[in-house]
């Protein structure tokens, strides 16, 4: 047997509506303390984290709500939370919002707690010393940021670079499907999106698969396909929004630990020159890659393909394509428009997007099949 090795957030809390006694649960492992909070304006304006916050107060938790992270947040901003942190005097860091928010968050906890330098941290295991706790609530279903321990941060004005490291792990998780009934379809589409795109790259990564990330995936996989419709659809509906929710969960267990490839690493360009929500990226090069991938590795999805499609027959390259058909219908069906030229980009931009992708060498060297910037140039021009 292959030895692998398999690390997760020790500690998930699911339940619908637990946000609103968040304080509670918090008190029953950490004694009141200083929190620092970290989201967005928007969620916080909104009142939807109203009674969470509340719940904490009224638990004897003493609150710094930092609200001023941006989506793909640049690096300014991860150094302005830790310095306010740090400042109030920071014992516990709470992320409740998205994955920019969890992944700010994770940054917060390290950075107050350590002397070393944010710019000392890119790449993979380069985080020294320990982190304050630290708890993440996703108000989306789609990042997984809430159990990896990965923190994705803009570094330049077009550029995007990764943290990997044990320490960004949360020591819990709190899953609450009532804090994303109110995500609009486009956005339900992109982070569902988001998700399954998470799922078919552990499941397919060339380094680090094993098989607990292979039944997290597909698992993973299962209950996105069957409920992201629903949830675009019928955005109150509570049981497909927990599906979503614990979808992504799953899928963040799997890459977290059987890393992502060649959709995202030339997704990363299309957010940092175009400033394209993460998932949406995902969702406008998902087919051209899986295509280009399958030309050559069709065995690396036939799993995949029997896990939703089982009456399906044939040989690998059969149910693969018809594997990446239905994934093409199925995004479609969630309204998303799919094409690089419905969002603007020009395409005199392809050349130096397909140049930018291949900075990406940390994710690049997962994928199924080599890709080199002509290919990467042919991908996006598929997907123009």
């Amino acid at each position: 047997m292959t030895a692998y090795s398999f690390q997760t957030v020790p500690h998930l809390v699911i339940e619908c509506g637990v946000s609103a006694r968040l304080g509670e649960v918090l008190a029953e492992r950490w004694s009141p303390r200083r929190l620092c909070v970290v989201t967005d304006a928007f969620l916080h304006r909104s009142g939807l984290l109203g009674p969470a916050l509340q719940s904490l107060v009224a638990a004897g938790f003493e609150l710094l709500v930092i609200d001023d992270v941006q989506p793909d947040p640049p690096d300014h901003v991860v150094q302005a939370a830790s310095e306010r942190a740090r400042a109030f005097g920071a014992q516990l860091v709470l992320g409740l919002g998205g994955g920019s928010s969890m992944d700010v968050a994770k940054l917060v906890a390290v950075l107050v707690a350590s002397e070393q330098p944010l710019a000392q941290m890119y790449g993979i295991g380069q985080v020294q010393g320990e982190r304050l706790p630290l708890v993440q609530v996703p108000t989306t279903a789609g990042t997984g940021s809430e159990v990896t321990p990965i923190a994705i941060v803009t570094t330049g004005a077009t550029t995007k670079s990764g943290i990997v490291s044990r320490q960004l792990y949360a020591d819990m998780a709190v899953l609450d499907a009532a804090l994303t009934t109110g995500l609009p379809p486009a956005i339900t589409a992109a982070t569902g999106v988001d998700a399954m795109v998470h799922a078919i790259e552990a499941f397919t990564s060339r380094r680090l698969k094993n098989p607990l990330s292979d039944q997290l995936a597909l698992q993973a996989l299962r209950l996105l396909s069957s409920h992201l419709l629903r949830a675009c659809e019928h955005g109150q509906d509570l049981a497909a929004r927990e599906a979503l929710l614990l979808g992504a969960l799953l899928a963040g267990q799997a890459f977290a630990n059987a890393p992502v490839a060649a959709v995202h690493a030339l997704a990363y360009p299309l957010g940092g020159r175009f400033h394209l929500p993460h998932g949406l990226s995902n969702a406008l090069v998902l087919a051209p890659v899986l295509r280009f991938n399958a030309e050559t590795s069709p065995e690396a999805y036939v799993g995949l393909a029997e896990a939703l499609l089982p009456a399906v027959t044939g040989d690998a390259a059969t149910k693969v394509q018809a594997f990446i058909r239905h994934l093409e219908a199925l995004v479609a069906a969630t309204g998303l428009p799919l094409r690089l030229r419905d969002h603007g980009i020009p395409a005199d931009a392809l050349p130096q997007l397909a140049a930018d992708a291949m900075l990406q060498t940390r994710l690049l060297v997962n994928n199924p099949r080599e890709v080199g910037e002509a290919d990467a140039l042919a991908i996006y021009r598929s997907a123009y």
